[in-house]
């Protein structure tokens, strides 16, 4: 199964502003990313990158400096075209954000079984975004704006897609605030959680709930 995974080049993470400079900011994306990566073809995908700019990888990058659902929707237009004369169903893409950092070869494998039952399987996000979904039906495209699982499930009935929610903490955790990074120190297993280890942060429970510090 071929794996979409977008990532930004330009400015990254702006939302960890006030605990990482920009130079940090571009290196700990980078490590959510690889984290990412290696988590996808370790569960059987095949990742391919679709970045804004060029990234140097040892994995096939796609550029695209598109805003986020024209260049996703670009990937779908081109791998499950509905206009596609070929004998079959197109064959079930997934898309998985590059934020991450607790994905595991183990509830990816969750996510892509699902969507090889049904023709739309998505992983929502805290606050009803979409992380990562898999989708096998030609006519499914995706509108990241706003509470977007919400709207893919729309999308999804109006086309006559069968969709299955995929109910995972770590799929349902991407890394976009100061309080998540508290998540990865928790329980990322991979280089963002080292990277963030090194940067000098540790967890701080003297308020009563868990939170970063950075020594």
């Amino acid at each position: 199964m071929e794996v979409i995974v977008p990532f930004s080049t330009d400015r990254p993470k702006s939302r960890l502003s006030s605990v990482l400079a920009p130079e940090e900011r571009v290196a700990f994306a980078r490590a959510m990313l690889d984290d990412v990566l290696d988590a996808v073809a370790a569960a059987g995908g095949e990742p391919r990158v679709l970045a804004t700019d060029a990234v140097d990888l040892d994995r096939p990058v796609t550029v695209d400096d598109r805003p986020l659902t024209d260049a996703v929707n670009g990937a779908l237009d081109t791998r499950l075209g509905a206009d596609d004369e070929s004998d079959g169903p197109p064959e079930p893409t997934a898309v998985v954000m590059a934020d991450l950092a607790l994905a595991t070869p183990a509830t990816l494998d969750r996510l892509f079984a699902a969507g090889r039952d049904a023709d739309v399987a998505v992983a929502p996000g805290r606050g009803g975004g979409t992380n990562a979904f898999v989708a096998s039906h030609p006519e499914f495209r995706v509108d990241y704006h706003g509470a977007s699982y919400l709207d893919h499930r729309e999308i999804a009935a109006a086309v006559g897609a069968a969709f299955e929610t995929v109910d995972s903490h770590r799929l349902g955790t991407d890394v976009d605030e100061p309080a998540d990074l508290a998540e990865v120190l928790i329980h990322g297993e991979g280089r963002a959680a080292t990277w963030l280890r090194e940067a000098g942060f540790a967890l701080d429970a003297s308020e009563g709930r868990v939170s970063v510090v950075r020594g």
